[in-house]
């Protein structure tokens, strides 16, 4: 069962949000889906969700087209927090279960299920607003999945989480997708979603610019990056010819280049200057191609 958009289109007035939208997000799949802000992608969440009609095309599931019946099939995780501050976990937890069809015994084995799998068993009777944000970010992810959708759309799920818990949090989701759920997954993190994602899309002014699995996206890019750590100054090779960008570090410097033959070059410019502690050609990260392809640097 695939997520299918095809020509899906969103004006509103003479404002088009997303522009002739076609992507497969196939089954049991994470799927990146990244843009700046205004790209699109809350949009396009909402028009999959039914919440938003689309102006043009057709969005489906499993090749039905996706109504309110299916909402049961369907979680989200949105990046503005939905919850009730004044509700008890266990009492949220009840009423959104039960809007999805489930009954209150099945609701609680699975509520029980995810605190102790997130360590937090003592808040089934606090209230929302008592919980610190990392936490509350907990109990939205619950609730997103409680249900056990088979397609959940989580934006910004790490967002307010330390590093601790931004592991649990993607065991649980690597988990729901070796269970078969299919993920799309939208983050402000590109080392989130490298990890994570075998496909991707990058939305621009709301339509791709660039889609496709992130091995090929990579390979296409043609540039390489070029890491050195050295205890001697390394801004002449600024002026290497096939070195496009540079990065001072504390250690020493990133470069990208052009083409690996480059790295080689540099190689033979710094070798005998003085001591190398470390020097990597490495593929550009996600990051690099989002720069690029986007035009703007991205920040938290």
């Amino acid at each position: 069962m695939a997520l299918k958009l095809d020509g899906v289109t969103k004006r509103f007035g003479n404002h088009v949000a997303v522009n002739n939208l076609n992507l497969e997000i196939p089954e049991s799949e994470m799927f990146g889906f990244l843009g700046a802000n205004g790209a699109g992608k809350t949009t396009t969440f909402r028009m999959v969700l039914g919440l938003l009609e689309p102006s043009d095309g057709k969005i489906a599931w499993a090749g039905k087209p996706i109504t309110y019946n299916e909402s049961h099939l369907v979680g989200y995780l949105p990046e503005e927090r939905g919850l009730y501050p004044k509700l008890t976990v266990k009492d949220q937890m009840i009423y959104l279960g039960r809007l999805r069809g489930m009954d209150k015994t099945d609701i609680l084995k699975e509520l029980d299920y995810w605190l102790e799998r997130f360590k937090v068993p003592e808040y089934l009777n606090k209230k929302v607003e008592e919980l610190s944000k990392g936490n509350q970010q907990k109990i939205q992810f619950i609730a997103s999945t409680i249900h056990k959708p088979k397609l959940l759309i989580l934006d910004e799920p790490f967002s307010g989480l330390d590093p601790l818990n931004v592991e649990l949090l993607k065991e649980a989701v690597l988990e729901l997708k070796k269970q078969g759920t299919s993920i799309v997954f939208s983050s402000h993190r590109m080392e989130h979603v490298e990890e994570l994602c075998e496909h991707l899309c990058i939305m621009h002014h709301g339509q791709p610019v660039v889609h496709g699995a992130l091995r090929d996206i990579k390979r296409s890019f043609g540039k390489k990056n070029v890491i050195i750590h050295a205890d001697f100054n390394l801004n002449f090779l600024e002026h290497v010819p096939g070195v496009v960008k540079t990065k001072q570090t504390a250690e020493g410097m990133i470069l990208q280049v052009d083409d690996e033959d480059v790295s080689q070059t540099i190689l033979e410019q710094i070798t005998g200057k003085g001591y190398i502690r470390k020097f990597i050609l490495e593929e550009p990260s996600l990051n690099d191609i989002f720069i690029e392809k986007v035009g703007a640097s991205y920040n938290e």
